[in-house]
């Protein structure tokens, strides 16, 4: 079971950014699918979530109508389409998964990426 995480860089202000999370040994449809971010000297803070059905939970207000999730199902793979993106976004983005129910606490989740670095600065 292993996610892999990429699609990180350095963005201005106002640019876009799609992060990708791609998973191998199980099937991603069967997870709700949650996308994690921890700034420097921070706590890991749950951004949003796409549960099995498709539905999307948004737990950070500023993400809301700026960052989209979405899962191909035949790639196995699930983005994370960030819009418009500030310099508060700056982080570490982290996918992660669980069986249950979409949930803003990282303790709930059973499997994550290695993370991939979002850098928002002119």
């Amino acid at each position: 079971v292993q996610l892999q995480a990429s699609g990180g860089g350095l963005v201005q202000p106002g640019g876009s950014l799609r992060l990708s999370c791609a998973a191998t040994g199980f099937t991603l449809g069967y997870y709700h699918i949650g996308w994690f971010r921890q700034a420097p000297g921070k706590d890991r803070e749950g951004v949003l979530c796409l549960s099995v059905p498709g539905i999307s939970a948004y737990y950070v207000d500023s993400a809301k109508g700026r960052f989209t999730i979405s899962r191909d199902d035949a790639a196995n793979t699930v983005y994370l389409q960030m819009n418009d993106l500030k310099p508060e976004d700056t982080a570490v983005y982290y996918c992660a998964v669980q069986r249950y129910h979409c949930s803003r606490r990282a303790a709930a989740y059973n499997y994550w990426g290695q993370g991939t670095q979002v850098t928002v600065s002119s």
